[in-house]
């Protein structure tokens, strides 16, 4: 019962927001009372109008130019007080839309009441002119003239109604109205509505009764006019507490945040959604009572098309539609997908619904003529359809990834995702074929194929992908070119995107240069969107996958300068890789003799120039004496030597925790690729100088192997930048500067423990000397008794050499001999 009560008020919340959206809108329909070409065009023709009168051509022509210039002046002082009208009264609906639910009802209980009043005096009018004109009901009654009673066209007939109206009318005016709620006042008020039809059975003049209903309004409004007064203090506190609340919220979680909870609590969408509704509906029983003949349907929804984006308010109107029928589309295909995640599909919906919205804003779609906004309307629409197809991208591209990588079994997922992956390249194909057939190129379809082909090109990229990391977990081997191949399929993708992109900016450019009409809001939300576009899309991309590009070349090159292991020394070396934990059947030779696959120690350079396992400088190159506290000295074999050597020792003596062996092959896959999580963050900093041993270990060639794999090639599936391969290719690598770090930091708790231990026995010891003199000089005995005194001395000074351990057991036997 409860639930469906807050679902009843919430319901009554909304439409009681709706009719503020329907004045804004009437007041954008007007043009906020300024409709400057008519007001010109009324001028000229006034103007005109006067010239061709002969009167005028008789005046001189200062006296024709002053008279100009007066009604120029009487038109523009027209304009701006239309103009100061609308603005107050859109400033009203807005702060009204804005209020608090409680503060909602209020107003519209002093409108309802206000409205009351208003309808009782139409009401008293109408009957009024009915019974003046007919004979005296009072003398039917006294007569009991039951014939001119009973009339069905009489006069007691006809007000009958117009009595129970004014009767009800006064009854819910004393019961909603908010002035002073006396009982007399309370009792007269039905009365007072129903006063002049009483005054109309009476033979009173006709002046008397012409004017009752103006004094029967005067108590109601009376009650109205004390409630407004009184009512106008707590309508500005209530403002002032409104700006107070939003600029404290503001100022302690962002506006931001301050927008997201309005939005949340005003339940602006469902407003909207309501608000849209019934604008259709209104129109649509206009276009029914309006037409003779029967409506043809694709006509009626042209028409209602046309009129759901005639105002700014109207297009949010339908940017809430859209974005809710984007969002069930969203959601829809994560079901199909099998997928629990519903992250996605609600971005899918609040993105589209802003697209839309800005697509509507820089094209003008308002301010277009009825038959051009349709055609913008469905240009506007394809392109949402295209950035759609996007969006469905996002959802499939990282469920093939995690497939591949984690060896899913089952067909049906795979299939499922495979059929999305076909429907995103048949559905911009199809729509290309039938948009170049039916039209003639433009910038406009140019934009549109731009995204089509851009959408195409990255599920073509997605599925090389995939298809890559299932061949690599049918090998039994392992692959150490596959991170080569995946980088350059990316690589090609978004270079390709990044290619689209200067052409969509290009493209931009010449429709703000040469198509865009005069629109000043409209070409400006259009030079921002290119600014953003071109500062986010081109700018910082180009950068991100130059520096990519780079640390690539880097790594590859110091790879190739490192020595090849041979079969012999593989065979002698007879362990697997310690980044990937799998077989090598190739490996690189470090400086300090540890061997790694070529593919995994270059991810590793990615983070840092050292050794996984030593710490040791990879390359031969000069050390930064900033990054270690002592300059390294090294043979040639790769050992250090003197005192370096010596504290290498002690501290790998030290790292007892670490172990250094390999690892049994039933350590968990999941486990590693936890540890490959966590590690991912802290391996992009790129720290050269945490920890000093690591852990390694070998798990044969199982699916950890191709599991640290998988996770390298999806943790980027979602990724449109050349600057996302970096954090895939150092995954792998993470998982030692990981336990590094951990066996680091135990080693410094350790250490911290034991001086806090040996603090605190030391403040012991010192408390417990106090507390030994301040007895000795207090007991009594101790001055009569120079044996005792001695003997309590001697103790304390022997308590003050021994440890803390031994100290209380002392203090015991004294104070107990």
């Amino acid at each position: 019962m409860s639930v469906v009560r807050t679902k009843v008020l919430g319901l009554v919340d909304v439409i009681m927001r709706v009719p503020s959206l329907f004045i804004i809108d009437e007041i954008l329909k007007m043009g906020m009372g300024v409709p400057m070409q008519v007001a010109l065009q009324a001028t000229n023709s006034t103007v005109q109008s006067n010239y061709e009168l002969p009167m005028e051509k008789m005046l001189p022509e200062d006296e024709r130019g002053m008279q100009d210039n007066i009604e120029m002046y009487k038109v523009i002082s027209l304009a701006v007080l239309k103009f100061l009208i609308c603005l107050f009264g859109a400033i009203s609906a807005a702060c009204v839309f804005m209020l608090w639910t409680r503060h909602l009802v209020i107003v519209y209980m002093y409108i309802l009441s206000v409205g009351l009043i208003f309808l009782s005096y139409w009401s008293n009018v109408s009957a009024l002119s009915v019974i003046s004109d007919s004979p005296s009901l009072l003398e039917d009654v006294l007569s009991l003239n039951m014939d001119r009673l009973l009339d069905p066209g009489g006069v007691l007939i006809s007000i009958l109604p117009h009595l129970l109206a004014q009767w009800l009318m006064g009854v819910i005016f004393a019961y909603i109205h908010l002035g002073p709620r006396y009982k007399i006042t309370q009792k007269a008020l039905p009365f007072s509505f129903l006063m002049p039809l009483l005054l109309a059975m009476l033979p009173l003049p006709s002046v008397v009764l012409k004017h009752s209903p103006a004094f029967a309004a005067i108590l109601p409004l009376v009650l109205s006019k004390i409630a407004l007064w009184s009512s106008s203090f707590d309508v500005v506190k209530t403002i002032l507490n409104g700006y107070q609340h939003a600029r404290n919220f503001a100022g302690n979680f962002g506006i931001a945040t301050l927008i997201e909870n309005e939005w949340q609590r005003l339940n602006v969408p469902c407003v909207l959604r309501v608000f849209w509704t019934l604008r259709l509906t209104e129109h649509l029983v206009s276009l029914l009572m309006s037409s003779e003949a029967p409506l043809r349907f694709a006509a009626t929804v042209q028409s209602l098309l046309v009129s759901g984006c005639e105002t700014l308010t109207a297009v949010l109107g339908m940017t809430s539609i859209i974005s809710l029928i984007c969002h069930y589309i969203g959601k829809m295909f994560q079901l199909f997908l099998l997928s629990e995640d519903y992250d996605e599909d609600k971005s899918i919906g609040t993105v589209s619904a802003i697209l839309f919205y800005i697509l509507a804003l820089q094209t003008g779609l308002t301010s277009l003529t009825p038959d051009k906004r349709i055609v913008r309307l469905c240009r506007n629409m394809c392109l949402l359809v295209t950035a759609l197809l996007h969006f469905l991208h996002n959802i499939v591209a990282p469920i093939l990834m995690s497939l591949s990588a984690a060896r899913n079994p089952s067909r049906k997922r795979h299939a499922r995702a495979l059929m999305v992956c076909a429907f995103l390249l048949i559905a911009p194909g199809s729509l290309l074929t039938v948009l170049w057939s039916r039209h003639s190129p433009s910038t406009w379809l140019l934009a549109v194929t731009a995204f089509s082909v851009e959408v195409i090109v990255k599920v073509l990229v997605s599925l090389a992908t995939y298809t890559l990391f299932l061949l690599d977990a049918r090998r039994q081997t392992f692959w150490e070119k596959l991170d080569d191949y995946v980088y350059y399929i990316r690589a090609f993708g978004n270079s390709v995107e990044f290619c689209f992109g200067i052409f969509l900016f290009f493209n931009g450019a010449w429709i703000l240069t040469f198509e865009s009409e005069t629109i000043p809001i409209g070409g400006a939300i259009r030079a921002l969107m290119m600014g953003i576009h071109a500062y986010f899309n081109i700018w910082c991309e180009a950068r991100a996958g130059w520096g990519v590009f780079m640390k690539r070349r880097t790594a590859v090159h110091k790879i190739s300068s490192l020595p090849e292991a041979t079969i012999a020394q593989l065979r002698q070396f007879d362990d697997v890789c310690a980044i990937c934990y799998q077989d090598m059947t190739s490996a690189k030779i470090t400086r300090c003799n540890h061997y790694f696959h070529g593919v995994c120690l270059r991810k590793w350079l990615y983070v840092q120039d050292r050794c996984p396992l030593c710490h040791e400088i990879i390359m031969n190159q000069d050390v930064n004496p900033g990054e270690d506290g002592t300059e390294e000295r090294v043979h040639d074999n790769g050992q250090p030597q003197g005192s370096d050597a010596i504290g290498l020792q002690n501290m790998s003596q030290n790292t007892t925790g670490v172990n250094l062996q390999p690892q049994t092959s039933g350590q968990s896959s999941g486990t590693l690729l936890s540890s490959l999580t966590e590690a991912e963050s802290e391996a992009t900093g790129g720290d050269t100088t945490s920890g000093s041993s690591s852990q390694s270990g070998s798990e044969g060639t199982g699916d950890t192997g191709n599991l640290t794999n998988g996770s390298t090639g999806s943790s980027n599936s979602s990724g449109g930048t050349l600057s996302g391969m970096t954090n895939s290719s150092l995954v792998s690598a993470a998982a030692i500067s990981f336990n590094l770090r951990r066996h680091h930091a135990l080693l410094q708790q350790q250490q911290q423990s034991q001086q806090a231990q040996q603090l605190f026995g030391e403040q012991q010891s010192r408390m417990q000397r106090e507390l030994l003199s301040a007895r000795i000089s207090s007991e009594p005995t101790a001055r009569s008794s120079p044996g005792r005194a001695e003997s309590e001395q001697r103790r304390s000074s022997t308590s003050t050499d021994c440890d803390c351990g031994q100290q209380v057991p002392s203090l015991l036997d004294d104070d107990h001999p």
